[in-house]
């Protein structure tokens, strides 16, 4: 399984980009997928986590109310709508998926089984 994530980008603060990652290869039957981020000098941290359902989400706290995780599982794909983007949102996006035949997952990094390459995100101030 590969997952190639996308739509990264440079925008003002305050404006809006949409990631998306997409799994291919022989994809598990169910898997949680979310998104992971690290800022330049920083650990690599939790930002978003969807459910194999779609119906249970989980953000921390930095992004509640701004970014919007989605699937469509007919496509093996997860967006992140990022919106009112601001400086501190600057940093490498990666996408994740959790274990196999898992619905959920959390945020600590041990939830996840696989890693995609990473998409810039830039917000200026």
């Amino acid at each position: 399984v590969q997952l190639q994530a996308c739509g990264g980008g440079l925008v003002q603060a305050g404006g809006s980009l949409r990631l998306s990652c997409t799994a291919s290869g022989h994809t598990p039957s169910t898997y949680a997928m979310g998104w992971f981020r690290q800022a330049p000098g920083k650990e690599r941290e939790f930002a978003a986590v969807i459910s194999w359902s779609g119906g249970i989400t989980y953000y921390t706290d930095s992004v509640k109310g701004r970014f919007t995780i989605s699937r469509d599982n007919a496509k093996n794909t997860a967006y992140l709508q990022m919106n009112n983007l601001r400086p501190e949102d600057t940093a490498v996006y990666y996408c994740v998926i959790g274990k196999y035949g898992t619905e959920v997952a959390g945020s600590s990094r041990l939830d996840y089984k696989l890693w995609g390459r990473g998409t810039l995100v830039t917000v200026s101030s």
